[in-house]
């Protein structure tokens, strides 16, 4: 099997589908451009890492619940879905748009199980954000792990304000079982809306919507029953994390920004890039075995 194929969907409103593998190590990635540059699927050996709500997925007047989301340029709540930063203001819902704009393909053209996606600012994006910019998204599959680096580029003439986030929603089929990393001692909880001292998950609440105020590292890991785990691994400037999950739902969404929610009103860890200049963030995502 080729380390990159393309395939068209039988679903209309998710399009071309793209599919990394390495046959060497038993893993693939499938990836929908046209979803938000959205990873659907990882799977190691056979076993699937990502929860997916395939309905969700196939309707695209919906987010999607599932896979790997992309949240560019506010991860999180905006106060009133209003911002105000670098002297303009706008309206933009939740996490951003990112997430439900198509992106387009750049083939990579070293043979290597890898793809990049590039979304560049069009009238969509200016109607909430009137900054040009062009973000890129390159996904490459090594061995058992999924290595995605960000680069954003400002294409204005002024200050570019902005955060980056993944949201991947883990399966999880028995979340008594789950084991977070963390060194936090401090969590917002989303849901009562009150800071509170962290004292662990309890994974079985209704809700579960935690911001991790003291991880303290840009990594973390979630640990199944078996014995096995998922790590990730981001660059340093991944420094707030989530974990959300709800009842009645299989899945464990533990989450790396690089900025807390309302980052474009408050200028909290935002980044400001200047004209011309990119940034660029990685994030690793490994499969291990007990």
């Amino acid at each position: 099997m080729a380390p990159l194929s393309r395939a068209p969907s039988n679903e209309p409103a998710v399009g071309e589908l793209l599919t990394l593998n390495d046959e060497s190590a038993g893993s693939q990635v499938v990836i929908a451009p046209e979803r938000g540059a959205l990873v659907t699927s990882f799977k190691v050996l056979g076993r699937e890492l990502l929860y997916l709500d395939r309905a969700t997925l196939n309707d695209a007047g919906k987010n999607v619940r599932g896979g790997i989301p992309v949240l560019f340029p506010a991860p999180g709540k905006l106060e009133a879905d209003t911002w105000h930063a670098a002297g303009q203001s706008g309206q933009m819902k939740q996490h951003g748009f990112a997430r439900n704009l198509p992106w387009t393909v750049r083939e990579d053209a070293t043979g290597a199980a890898a793809v990049t996606l590039l979304l560049d600012s069009n009238a969509d994006t200016h109607a909430q954000y009137p900054w040009a910019f062009q973000a890129q998204l390159r996904f490459a599959l090594e061995g058992r792990s999924l290595r995605i680096v960000a680069r954003v580029r400002n294409e204005s003439q002024t200050t570019l304000p902005f955060a980056l986030g993944y949201h991947p929603y883990f399966l999880a089929s028995d979340k008594r079982q789950l084991r977070i990393d963390t060194r936090a001692t401090r969590a917002f909880d989303n849901v009562a809306k009150q800071t509170l001292p962290f004292k662990g998950f309890d994974l079985d609440l209704a809700e579960v919507d935690l911001h991790l105020l003291d991880h303290g590292s840009s990594a973390s890991a979630l640990h199944f029953a078996d014995g096995s785990y998922v790590s990730l691994t981001g660059s340093p400037e991944f420094t707030h994390w989530v974990v959300w999950t709800l009842s009645g739902k299989d899945f464990v969404c533990l989450e790396p920004w690089t900025a807390p929610g309302n980052a474009l009103n408050t200028g909290e860890r935002l980044f400001e890039l200047l004209p011309g200049h990119e940034q660029e963030c990685s994030l690793q995502i490994a499969w291990h075995s007990r």
